[in-house]
C-alpha cells in the first residue's frame, strides 16, 4: 500500500496566512473548508463553477466563479498558491451519481486532471485530493453487517460504477504524479460526510439531509418514502470531523490513501428513527424497492487513521444529526413560508 512514510506522522501548524485553495468552495465541505481554513490563518481562494449558497462568498479572500474543466481556468485558479485542496467535483447523492454516470465520470476525470497539471506546472508544494469511500469494491459489501473497510480493500479493484471507477483512477493519476514529478499529495477517501449547509433537496442530497427534510415537511403519524428495504447499512461523519481529518492529514507526512470516516454503522431504517427522534414525530416508513440504495453495507475501518493521524472522529451521530435536522428544518420552513 502506498503510504511509507507512517512513522512520520506528526501534524505541523498552518504556516500564518498561508496561502491556499480550495476547489469545489461553493459546495459542501468545499464552503466549509474555506471558513475552517480561513479561522486557521490561511489565505483562501474559493473557486467553484457556482458561488456558494448557504454561505457568504466573502468567507474567502477571493472568489472565483471558474469552470475548471477548462485548463486555462485552472491555471488561473492555482496562481501564486501554495497548497490545493481539490474538493471540486460532479457529484450527488446515489440517485444523482447513478442517473448521470458519463457526465460524472468525463467532468470528474477533466477537473482532476487539469487542476493536478496546472499544480505541477504552477511550483504548488502540496495538493490534496477528495477521494470517496465509493472506490471499495462492491463484493466486499453485499452484507448489511459489513465487515469495516481498510485501505488496502481497495484492490482487486471493483469499485462503483462511474463515480467509484473515476475516484480510483484519479487517487493513481495523482499518486503517479507524486513519483513521477515530486508533487506532494494527500488522498482522503471520505465515509458520507453530512452536515447542515449543503443539498437537502434537487437530487443531489444524500441520505441524511433528504431523510431530514422528508421528516421536516411531514405532519405527525404520516408515511414518509424510503429507498430500499432499510436495512441496509452505512457510517456517517459529521461535517466539523471531517474537516479535522482532512486538516490533519494534510499537514501530515502521510502519502497514501486514508478513511475519513465513522465506524459507527447503522441501518437506514435506524437513521430515520434517529432523525423522526429529534423531530418528536411518529411515522410509518413506506419503502421504495426500485429506488438506487447502492450497496448493502458500507463502513470505514479507522485503524490506520488513527495510527497516523492520532485522532478520529468524535461528533456522535445523535448530535450531527439533531444540527443538521435543526437547520433543514429551518430551511424547509422558510420556504414554505415564501
Amino acid at each position: 500500500m502506498n503510504g511509507s512514510n507512517e512513522a512520520k506522522n506528526t501534524v505541523s501548524s498552518l504556516a500564518s496566512h498561508e496561502r491556499v485553495l480550495v476547489t469545489g468552495a461553493g459546495g459542501f465541505i468545499g464552503h466549509h473548508l474555506v471558513r475552517f481554513l480561513k479561522n486557521k490563518g490561511c489565505w483562501v481562494r474559493g473557486v467553484d463553477i457556482k458561488e456558494p449558497e448557504y454561505s457568504p462568498i466573502n468567507e474567502a479572500d477571493e472568489f472565483l466563479v471558474l469552470d475548471l474543466r477548462n485548463f486555462e481556468n485552472c491555471e488561473t485558479a492555482v496562481r501564486g498558491i501554495e497548497k490545493v485542496y481539490n474538493l471540486a467535483a460532479n457529484m450527488g447523492g446515489i440517485g444523482f451519481i447513478t442517473a448521470v454516470k458519463a457526465d460524472v465520470v468525463r467532468d470528474n476525470i477533466l477537473i482532476n486532471a487539469n487542476i493536478v497539471e496546472a499544480s505541477r506546472l504552477a511550483g504548488v508544494k502540496r495538493i490534496f485530493y477528495s477521494s470517496s469511500a465509493c472506490v471499495y469494491p462492491k463484493y466486499k459489501q453485499g452484507d448489511p453487517e459489513v465487515i469495516p473497510l481498510k485501505e488496502e480493500d481497495a484492490h482487486p479493484a471493483d469499485p462503483e460504477d462511474g463515480y467509484g471507477w473515476e475516484k480510483l483512477l484519479s487517487e493513481r493519476m495523482y499518486l503517479n504524479f507524486q513519483e513521477d514529478y515530486g508533487l506532494e499529495v494527500r488522498i482522503a477517501r471520505f465515509h458520507n460526510i453530512y452536515g447542515p449547509e449543503g443539498a437537502y433537496d434537487g437530487g443531489r442530497e444524500k441520505a441524511p439531509a433528504a431523510l431530514s427534510r422528508k421528516i421536516a415537511l411531514a405532519k405527525d403519524g404520516d408515511e414518509i418514502a424510503i429507498w430500499g428495504d432499510g436495512k441496509q447499512t452505512r457510517s456517517f461523519c459529521y461535517i466539523d470531523d471531517c474537516l479535522e481529518g482532512i486538516h490533519r492529514l494534510m499537514e501530515s507526512n502521510f502519502t497514501g490513501p486514508l478513511n475519513i470516516g465513522s465506524d459507527r454503522l447503522v441501518t437506514v431504517d435506524g437513521l430515520v428513527d434517529m432523525i423522526s427522534g429529534i423531530a418528536g414525530k411518529n411515522l410509518k416508513k413506506k419503502y421504495e424497492l426500485d429506488k438506487p440504495q447502492g450497496v448493502r453495507g458500507r463502513n470505514s475501518d479507522n485503524t490506520l487513521c488513527k495510527k497516523i493521524l492520532e485522532w478520529e472522529p468524535a461528533i456522535s451521530l445523535e448530535e450531527g444529526l439533531k444540527k443538521t435536522y435543526e437547520w433543514i428544518h429551518v430551511q424547509v420552513s422558510r420556504a414554505n413560508k415564501a
